[in-house]
């Protein structure tokens, strides 16, 4: 059976419903209807009265019918969250977390599919629907709409509510709190081109003028163009200058400039400003601030996101291309018409070879980084092409491609990153190294394969392929051969630079590795073309991006956004990449600094072995000790390391995890490691997994999450519980959340740490102690659950062995792992309650919802592997763990540890 909801206080109900498209009240009181119509079938629900700034989670139950077709489906439906503003506005805010940014909803969470429910759900065709997020510091009310997607027949919702949880960690929303002195944003302009700005201001009351934005435009020469401007007012002796930062000392210059006024009627006020640069301008700084000046009281009215800039309607990418299919020449050429240039003046955009080469490239030296010496592409003696891209295996390119060729489609796990790689074009440099002219055919007969809005492969216009092939253009345009196609080669490196700077300008991607490459591949193209109108404005869009994401991405105080710790490994190579390209100017300084500070934690996490923690994304088959090492300067991490004379230990404590090392000579080096950053709507539920190493022999490992299974029942399995070594309530899947060291223990001869989560939602508080020996011989890992209204309760915790260990139970109470002639014994154990279940899983594969016992081995493939499960039960609080070691002295060591008063209390106390 399906385990009861656990309840806590209080409980927000629906105030009002709505049902559109189909939908409707189901047959008990308290039950929605949604029919098989996909987004329109769909009931909203509005409740009020938020805690804002805490964790809340909804809470529900989803059933459907014996002939649901869909139950495969990871987005089987959707969930949309609206907040909402104390007198009911909308509210815009960039970022919640524990939810995904849409286009149909401000925000949204997929509710997976029958078959990738929990077990037991399959009996009742019913699961409980559990999804946590962040109430924004604005927010007072919510409305809630769940959608029909992916279902083939009618579901119903039950009992959907509301449960605060935990306060919200400190910087879970970056604040915008706007005031007398404006921050200036600074952007190119095109000449005689109008530029858009959006955004959305929030004002504690409704005010008529709440803020205002100033301008101030310059010519080439960086002098300022007096005012008035059009469509702006001009007060002298108000205020500051957009350009001017408050210093001690520094007298404000008399006047603001010219500004708009931005009202906050209602509270949260949507704007756009349709911007007319005066005759002459080339650039235009932005600064948003309050009207009142210092000293005065300033009203609490902030941005609720960083204002979206584009230019005007008639010069974004689907306007200029229309309904037609234009070729790349025929897209300059329409570019040129819409700007008022005469016929055939585009021709004087198209940079020579050594313009384009001296445009750094900064994801090309990203991926030269990342690996070394790649030969994505090999020719072959009778003058054939083989390419080998995403570790799939060789294949043969024809010699006249169309470009919808996708030979790994029977295997989704390879057929999705391999098209994402042939589709990026990087291979062509290389191919261009050694056959130059065929390069450029193959970039000329991609070109024409694929016009704007009729790509051969959807996935061609992905953020993985789409700013890395920007990047190929301009290489290909440095090439002294490239003459005849410089034409194509310009006409598509212009458009994939409309494309970029609109994601960039809108944001599209928020906090992410995928902004910022696509603000690195606009930086590339502005550099590239010098001469084309764009350049300046790309630029700007480029380094405001930079300037916005990555001290989101890469912050002082080390609480990453991004969880994985080889995702920030990529985020600080391409920081590295970036860094020649920026110099001196403005990001360059703060990109060089982050990114420094980031590399040396990271190289501080690597394992004896030289590789860093496999929790969240991995990439499988890196060398993460040469990768860093090459982003260092250096030969290589591990080779560096002298060798251990005598017994060597430390123990590294971060905001967001754990390590510990030992080396003694002989006995070869052992390593513990554990994660407790907070988990993302596609991100893995890992918070408070861990691994372990003994003898230089891996034991404990993850399930892994390597990049290339991005779909499909695997995919579902690598981001569940189910795949890390965690403990989960049985029953239900973790939400999203994070955890908090609350401290630390002194022990004789072992340390222990503990770890509170706020993952199993409201109503369970779980606390994970990890007891360390000195010597890493061994280690103890202790759960405690309890439940706010007593009861049952049951916890299962999962321990992932390495593959090729062989796995003997012993007994109720005990299992015996084997692997290069040494062995490691694992023993379960209860403090409060009683272990009530052992078991070993090893590639169960029935259904995506009970998918264990597997770890990603070769690329993009799974592998059977024994996986440990282990349950302990109580009534109101159930504490227990697992106890490991390495042999029978250490595990008595270890034992003797776990009997002692004083980590009892530790372990117990809240």
């Amino acid at each position: 059976m399906l385990p009861a909801l656990l309840p806590s206080e209080p409980v927000f109900l629906p105030v009002q419903a709505r049902y559109a498209g189909g939908a409707g009240p189901g047959a008990r009181e308290g039950e929605h209807a949604i029919t098989a119509n996909n987004r329109w079938s769909r009931v909203q629900l509005t409740f009020r009265h938020l805690p804002a700034g805490a964790w809340c989670c909804l809470e529900a139950r989803l059933a459907w019918a014996a002939e649901e077709e869909g139950g495969q489906a990871l987005d089987f439906a959707l969930v949309g969250f609206d907040f909402l503003a104390a007198d009911g506005s909308s509210l815009d805010v960039e970022h919640v977390p524990g939810l995904a940014r849409t286009l149909l909803d401000p925000h949204s969470a997929w509710i997976a599919g029958p078959a990738c429910q929990p077990a037991g759900s399959e009996l009742v065709r019913a699961a409980p629907v559990r999804v946590a997020f962040g109430v924004p510091p604005q927010a007072r009310g919510l409305a809630l709409t769940l959608r029909s997607w992916r279902n083939t027949q009618s579901v119903t919702i039950a009992e959907p509510r509301l449960r605060p949880g935990a306060a919200l960690a400190a910087g879970a929303f970056r604040p915008r709190r706007l005031g007398p002195y404006p921050e200036p944003l600074r952007h190119g302009l095109v000449p005689g081109v109008g530029l858009v700005v959006r955004g959305q201001i929030h004002a504690a009351r409704p005010d008529e003028h709440a803020a205002r934005v100033s301008l101030v435009y310059r010519d080439r020469d960086g002098a300022e163009i007096p005012p008035p401007y059009p469509g702006t007012v001009s007060v002298p002796g108000l205020g500051a200058n957009p350009g001017l930062e408050a210093k001690p000392g520094l007298e404000a210059k008399p006047g603001l400039g010219a500004a708009i006024n931005l009202p906050a009627q209602p509270q949260a006020r949507r704007f756009t400003l349709d911007l007319e640069p005066p005759p002459g301008a080339t650039s235009l700084e932005l600064g948003f601030c309050t009207w009142e000046e210092e000293g005065e009281a300033l009203p609490a009215v902030e941005l609720l996101g960083p204002p979206e800039v584009a230019l005007e309607d008639r010069f974004r990418l689907e306007s200029l291309c229309g309904d037609d299919l234009l070729d790349a020449p025929g897209f300059l050429a329409r570019l040129s018409a819409r700007l008022g240039r005469d016929p055939g003046a585009e021709a004087a955009w198209i940079p020579g070879p050594g313009e384009a080469g001296a445009a750094p490239l900064p994801l090309a030296r990203a991926r030269s980084f990342r690996a070394e010496a790649e030969r994505p592409v090999v020719l072959r003696s009778e003058g054939g092409l083989t390419l080998r891209l995403a570790g799939c295996p060789d294949w043969p390119l024809p010699e006249a491609p169309d470009f919808r060729e996708d030979p790994f489609r029977g295997a989704p796990s390879r057929a999705i990153p391999w098209r994402l790689a042939y589709h990026s074009l990087t291979w062509l440099l290389a191919l261009a190294e050694a056959a130059p002219a065929r390069a450029l055919a193959l970039a000329q007969a991609w070109s024409q394969a694929n016009p704007w809005g009729q790509p051969s492969d959807p996935l061609s216009l992905h953020p993985g392929a789409l700013p890395a092939r920007a990047e190929v253009w301009i290489g290909l345009l440095a090439l002294p051969g490239a003459g005849a196609a410089a034409p194509v080669l310009t006409g598509e490196a212009v458009r994939h630079g409309f494309a970029l700077a609109e994601i960039v300008g809108q944001n599209t991607f928020g906090q992410s590795l995928h902004q910022l490459q696509a603000a690195a591949a606009l930086l590339a193209l502005a550099r590239a073309l010098p001469r084309l109108p764009l350049a300046a404005h790309w630029d700007g869009l480029a380094r405001e991006s930079l300037r916005e994401g990555v001290p989101a991405l890469l912050p002082e105080d080390g609480r990453f956004a991004e969880s994985s710790l080889h995702r920030r490994l990529d985020l600080v190579t391409l920081g590295r990449a970036l860094r020649d390209s920026l110099g001196e100017a403005a990001p360059g300084p703060l990109v060089a600094a982050r990114t420094e500070a980031a590399l040396s934690n990271l190289a501080g996490l690597l394992d004896p072995g030289g590789r860093l923690p496999p929790f969240g994304e991995v990439f499988a088959g890196t060398d993460d000790a040469g990768w860093i090492a090459r982003l260092r300067g250096g030969a290589g991490l591990v080779a560096q390391r002298p060798a251990v004379q005598a017994a060597a230990a430390s123990s590294t404590l971060r905001p967001d995890g754990l390590s510990a090392r030992h080396e003694t000579a002989g006995r070869g080096w052992a390593h513990f490691a554990c994660t407790f950053a907070g988990t993302s709507p596609q991100g893995h539920a890992d918070c408070t997994s861990y691994v372990y190493a003994a003898g230089a022999i891996r034991w404990i490992v993850e399930a892994g999450g390597s990049e290339q299974v991005e779909t499909g029942a695997a995919r579902h399995f690598l981001l569940s519980s189910r795949a890390h070594n965690v403990a989960v309530i049985e029953g239900r899947e973790p939400v999203a959340g994070g955890g908090v060291h609350r401290g630390s223990l002194a022990l004789p001869g072992a340390t222990a740490h503990a770890i509170e989560t706020s993952v199993h939602g409201p109503g369970c508080r779980h606390r994970r102690v990890f007891v360390l020996p000195h010597d890493l011989s061994g280690l103890a890992v202790i759960d405690r659950f309890t439940s706010a209204e007593g009861g049952p309760l049951t916890f299962w915790a999962f321990a992932h062995l390495a593959p090729g260990t062989l796995v003997a139970i012993e007994g109720p109470r005990r299992v015996q792992a084997r692997q290069g002639g040494r062995r490691l014994g694992l023993v379960p154990f209860a403090i409060a309650g009683r272990v009530s279940g052992l078991e070993t899983v090893i590639g169960r594969g029935d259904r995506p919802g009970t998918m264990q016992g597997f770890v990603v081995g070769r690329p993009g493939l799974l592998e059977p592997a024994c996986t440990l499960r282990y349950a302990v039960s109580g009534r109101g609080t159930a504490c227990g763990g697992l106890l490991m070691a390495v042999d029978g002295p250490a595990e008595d060591s270890l034992a003797r540890v776990l009997a002692r008063e004083e980590l009892g209390r530790f372990v117990m106390e809240f």
